[in-house]
Parts: C-alpha cells; structure tokens; sequence
C-alpha cells in the first residue's frame, strides 16, 4: 500500500493543479475564438436575416445570428452573458434563429415567439422565455406574452392564421444550422465567424473582434 501524503506534497500537488488551471485559461484567451466558415454558401441569407425577428442598430457593424432553444440549458446559462457583452458593443445586430430541439415544449414556445413578433415585442418575449424557470405551458406562456406588452388573443388568432408561415421559419432555421455544421444549441454566428457551446462574456467580446477582423 502507498505511503500517505506529506503535507509538503499535498501543498506542490495544489500548486501544480492551480498552475494547470491558470495555464489552460491563458491559452483559452489567446487562442483564436470559433471557426471561420466565410465560404458556406448559406452564410449570407443567414446573416441577412430578412423575414425573422431582429433587435440592434439597422446599421451595426456586426451582424450575430443566434441559433437557440428556450429548454436548451447551455443557451439558457450563456443568454446573461450574451446580452451583456451585446449592451457593452451597442452596435451588434442581433438575428433571433429559433431552433426548437428539445422536443414538443420548445416548438411551442418558439412559435409564441415568432408570433409576438407581429406585435413588436419577440425581443422582449426570448428573454423572458430565456430567464423564466417555470414549465413551459399555456398558462406559462401566456404569462410571458402578457409582461412583455402583448396581447394573447392576438398572440393566439396569429399562430391560427400564420401557423404555415411559422412553420417554414423554423425549418429554414432547421436547415441553415444543419449548413453551417451546427450539432445542436446554442450556436452564434458572428458575421463569418461560427462559435458552438456557451461561452461567457469575455468570449463573446473576443468573437466580435475577431468577426470584425476578418
């Protein structure tokens, strides 16, 4: 049987662990953030973003499409980041691409969302469904239309009326995150600029760089 640990090793052990962790942060900070994929033919309707939920100055600089889902964890534990290193910039066009992968509850919600566009407020809406804990439902959902401004009734007599048109939205969404490589959410394109997995808010900062670089 080994011998224990002294004291004096257990103290070089730690050093040794902190000193990995600090190196691999380093790294982390100096290595280029996402992948290029200037070439990807569906790039440019994507960061177009004619037809789907926008927020941001018309003119930025930046265009940040976001590949997300409202029951994804990962899009759920980066959207404060996101929204904050977005605040910080102030001249970065956000392009809301709903891609409901967590089953049935995520459509819904997502097709809420789209329809609160009509009345101006999908914004307001994704955050609330990005922040809310509560079990995605109709009462729920109702809820959130409600706070964010919106009139239910309407919310409702939309998704009735446009329910096709919706429909198309999210397959294209479908579609342009299967073309661009991504596996699942969330996924950010920053102009050609392509990072997949949370990230937190100095990341998010080094990929507006970089997308403005290339």
């Amino acid at each position: 049987m080994p011998a224990p640990l002294t004291r004096r090793q257990i103290m070089q052990l730690g050093a040794l662990v902190v000193g990995g962790w600090a190196a691999s942060m380093v790294l982390r900070r100096t290595v280029p953030i996402g992948r290029d994929i200037g070439r990807s033919s569906a790039l440019a309707k994507i960061l177009d973003g004619k037809g789907f939920p926008m927020s941001g100055p018309a003119d930025a600089s930046l265009h940040l499409a976001v590949f997300s889902d409202y029951r994804c964890p990962a899009c759920r534990r980066a959207f404060p980041a996101l929204e904050e290193a977005i605040r910080k910039d102030a001249d970065v066009r956000v392009i809301y691409k709903d891609w409901p992968i967590f089953g049935p509850p995520s459509e819904q919600a997502a097709r809420v969302a789209l329809a609160s566009a009509d009345q101006g407020i999908y914004p307001a809406v994704h955050r609330r469904l990005m922040t809310d804990s509560r079990a995605i439902d109709d009462g729920m959902l109702r809820n959130v239309v409600t706070e964010a401004g919106g009139d239910w009734t309407r919310t409702i007599a939309y998704l009735t009326s446009h329910d096709e048109q919706i429909s198309a939205l999210l397959r294209t969404n479908g579609q342009q995150a299967l073309a661009i490589g991504l596996p699942g959410t969330p996924g950010y394109l920053a102009g050609p600029v392509l990072v997949i997995g949370a990230i937190d808010e100095a990341d998010f900062t080094r990929l507006f760089a970089r997308a403005r670089a290339s």
